[in-house]
């Protein structure tokens, strides 16, 4: 297994996995859209094919996740992922990592919290507006659960 930065070599395979788990490449955040073709990011490799991969950006003095995925769990992939960037936004001198789950996503607000994490705000029915952005997303989330809410988190460093 091999992690490294999205760069010009990788680019065009992370943005087709990109597109293919998150429905395109455009991502819908607190409302607004963000190009997942530019942003930042940490790429899990193993045997050439993508296993983990962690994108983010940064304004001001925050560093926020825009994704964060890990296709074999338990494993150790996620958390090497976000301490990446951890230490990236620490490097950067940011005051803070944000991000956002959705509401249906219990195993994410369990594993952000467990990792020093605290929910910040909470944007209800925020998904009805993403929607209207991004027609594709789903109605159902994950343990069928109606998509509906966005959690945001946040890290202070």
């Amino acid at each position: 297994m091999k992690f490294g930065p999205i760069s010009t070599e990788n680019r065009e395979k992370v943005n087709e996995w990109i597109a293919k788990k998150w429905h395109g490449t455009i991502m819908i955040l607190r409302g607004q859209a963000v190009d997942m073709t530019r942003v930042d990011g940490i790429v899990a490799e193993e045997n050439g094919e993508i296993i983990g991969l962690i994108t983010f950006l940064f304004y001001g003095d925050t560093c926020e996740i825009t994704s964060f995925d890990s296709l074999r769990e338990n494993r150790g992939i996620g958390t090497a992922l976000l301490n990446w960037v951890i230490r990236i936004a620490k490097e950067k001198r940011c005051s803070r990592i944000v991000l956002i789950t959705t509401n249906d996503n219990i195993r994410a607000i369990r594993y952000y919290q467990r990792r020093g994490f605290d929910m910040i705000h909470f944007y209800r029915n925020a998904m009805d507006i993403s929607r209207q952005m991004k027609p594709e997303i789903p109605l159902m989330g994950e343990n069928d659960i109606p998509l509906r809410h966005e959690i945001e988190f946040e890290m202070l460093l």
